[in-house]
């Protein structure tokens, strides 16, 4: 073994035991706690609905109708905000979606969270002038930022107390 792959070997140990000593970890799946099981209501055929579906089912959360905890949500809203001058050059536009949640308990009717509003943002660069692709980069962004509110909503859930 020559030096420097000993020393790189070496650093890489270190580093690893370093991180690990001090409790680091990284996000995933094993990082976020296990959710009761849930009924979603309000608007579930939703992009933002479908994409929040999936996330739980990831994490090992069941979702049957008689849950005993209800989680409604808002019909997702798109804001599309120009940021720049108003030139024929590329300009960036913020987006921002967002929604309502609310979590009830089923046995008592009780609120853990009621009409919260729940938003994620991007900002991207696109050009007016290229019709076909700002279109796509659109999609693209819409489907991103589904994906963020799903992911939002679900630490949102995690956060309750009472909830487990």
């Amino acid at each position: 073994m020559n030096r420097r792959t000993f020393l790189t070997t070496s650093i890489a140990a270190s580093a690893a035991v370093l991180l690990s000593g001090c409790g680091f970890h990284l996000r995933g799946h094993s990082a976020m706690p296990s959710l009761p099981a849930l009924t979603l209501e309000g608007d579930i055929n939703s992009t933002t609905a479908q994409q929040l579906r999936a996330r739980l089912t990831q994490l090992g959360t069941e979702i049957r109708p008689d849950a005993p905890w209800r989680v409604t949500l808002g019909t997702p809203s798109l804001l599309e905000r120009r940021i720049g001058s108003d030139s024929r050059a590329s300009r960036e536009h913020e987006l921002v979606l967002s929604t309502t949640l609310s979590v009830q308990q089923r046995q008592t009717n009780a609120y853990a969270l009621n009409s919260s509003n729940v938003s994620v943002s991007r900002t991207i660069r696109v050009n007016d002038d290229d019709l076909l692709n700002r279109e796509t980069l659109f999609n693209e962004a819409e489907r991103s930022l589904a994906r963020e509110l799903a992911q939002r909503i679900v630490e949102r859930l995690v956060n309750i107390k009472g909830v487990e």
